[in-house]
């Protein structure tokens, strides 16, 4: 037994849990921009996006890669980020400079993302390689996301096909409708909002 009187388990579990309790009050891991240089854009932004529990797919690859173990090897300018799925994933601000020199990525999905909020989405808006390469884009139950955020993807100048779906934060659905009519009046909007 311990000084607690618990034995060695209630030791462990008592440690485990403080260990826990410490993890969310831990600051965000900071962009490691010698790793982007070092290896490429669209691999740094692989190892970003999979660390966080997204998927990425490749030009020419029908596969989604899910495991950061698993992302393959070879010359660093053969793979391409074509789509990412960040489905339940914990990616935010702070890492979206990874994707800033991603030239092939068309289809971005965000479905319950937690941390995704307006200024991800700004952030998101202002890069000028997806500004011309995003083609699809998906934003469904994020919480955080507001019509301010919304807005700001008018940027992007290529994007064919939009989903907005249960985003509580946005409220102004004409506004929405009015500004993405202007700026991008090709672009097929679905709205599930309430």
């Amino acid at each position: 037994m311990d000084a607690h009187g618990g034995g060695r388990r209630a030791g462990r579990r008592r440690r485990r849990r403080r260990a826990r309790s410490l993890a969310p009050s831990l600051p965000p891991m900071p962009v490691d921009y010698e790793r982007i240089r070092d290896v490429g854009p669209d691999r740094a932004a692989s190892e970003w996006l999979l660390r966080c529990g997204a998927m990425v797919r490749y030009h020419g690859q029908e596969r989604w890669q899910k495991d950061y173990n698993h992302l393959p090897t070879g010359p660093l300018d053969k793979y391409k980020i074509q789509a990412i799925d960040a489905t339940d994933s914990c990616i935010m601000s702070i890492g979206f400079d990874y994707m800033e020199g991603l030239q092939h990525v068309e289809k971005i999905r965000l479905c319950k993302c937690h941390y995704i909020e307006d200024d991800c989405l700004e952030k998101l808006g202002k890069l000028e390689n997806l500004q011309k390469s995003v083609l699809e884009m998906e934003i469904i139950s994020c919480g955080n996301v507001t019509d301010k955020g919304i807005i700001a993807l008018y940027h992007l100048r290529n994007l064919k096909y939009l989903l907005l779906s249960d985003l509580p934060g946005v409220r102004e659905k004409e506004n929405i409708i009015r500004a993405f009519k202007t700026a991008l009046p090709s672009l097929e909007l679905k709205l599930d909002l309430k």
